[in-house]
């Protein structure tokens, strides 16, 4: 039993960290288990930087067809889970075939990666940016690794809190007139002014956004998605007569202070 258990563990433990990670803003990424990580931010047209580390179980070696890094940009639909549409893929070759018998580092870099889309994780689809290193090996299959980070546009709005909005919709509520004849009978001299007068009422309705997990307003997507925010009100009279009144709201994030 404890052989079986074995064979399936991989031969050696990978490791992928930044060349900046400590310095670098980290954020919360919540993973498909529910389980929040922190993770780097990165905004469109940075250069990715970092190492890669492979160490071999003790008393293990290493023999592979080489070893590569990718930098991907996914779309996944949870409806067809597990396809992925790569709309950004990079790759960098780390290795030429051979064996690892020791704790071995390689550098990597990706200049000037064009990040168009920021990251988006939604109840159908998640659009991610990911890491993923590979050891091409002819038996026992291939040993890969993944290191997710965000992309957020930053380029002029980076502060990424939605703080509140106030919104007023204006119901148009049809009215009648009743046009009534008057018949005056004047016994002395006086001026008499009779004046008919409508006014209307504006009632202001405040919503608070910060409770709700909100992003940016998206707009077609890499021809795949958008993201669209909707205020839906119901007015509810006394003679229980509904009226309603949709509108849509863009959302964008507040400018840095």
């Amino acid at each position: 039993m404890n052989f079986l258990i074995g064979a399936f563990k991989p031969a050696c433990n990978i490791s992928i960290t930044f060349s900046d990670g400590k310095s670098r803003k980290q954020v919360p990424m919540k993973k498909e288990n529910g389980k929040t990580i922190m993770v780097s931010l990165f905004q469109s047209k940075e250069s990715i930087a970092g190492k890669v580390s492979i160490e071999p179980l003790q008393g293990k070696k290493i023999e592979h067809l080489g070893v590569k890094v990718e930098l991907l940009g996914q779309i996944e639909m949870y409806f067809d889970r597990g396809n992925f549409y790569d709309f950004t893929s990079l790759v960098r070759e780390l290795d030429v075939p051979g064996d690892i018998y020791e704790r071995k580092t390689y550098p990597f870099e990706f200049s000037t990666v064009e990040m168009p889309y920021e990251t988006y994780n939604g109840a159908n689809l998640r659009l991610r940016y990911v890491l993923k290193v590979t050891v091409s090996r002819n038996y026992g299959g291939s040993i890969v690794e993944y290191q997710d980070f965000m992309c957020c546009d930053c380029s002029n709005l980076s502060f990424a809190w939605l703080m509140c909005t106030r919104f007023a919709i204006i119901l148009h509520l049809r009215q009648s007139t009743i046009a009534s004849k008057w018949k005056l009978e004047l016994k002395i001299a006086c001026t008499l002014s009779l004046s008919i007068i409508k006014a209307s009422e504006s009632i202001p309705i405040r919503l608070f956004l910060s409770p709700y997990e909100l992003t940016p307003t998206y707009r077609n997507i890499n021809n795949k998605f958008s993201v669209k925010y909707y205020l839906n009100l119901v007015l509810v009279d006394e003679e229980d007569r509904r009226y309603f009144k949709q509108q849509e709201i863009a959302i964008y994030r507040q400018q840095d202070s």
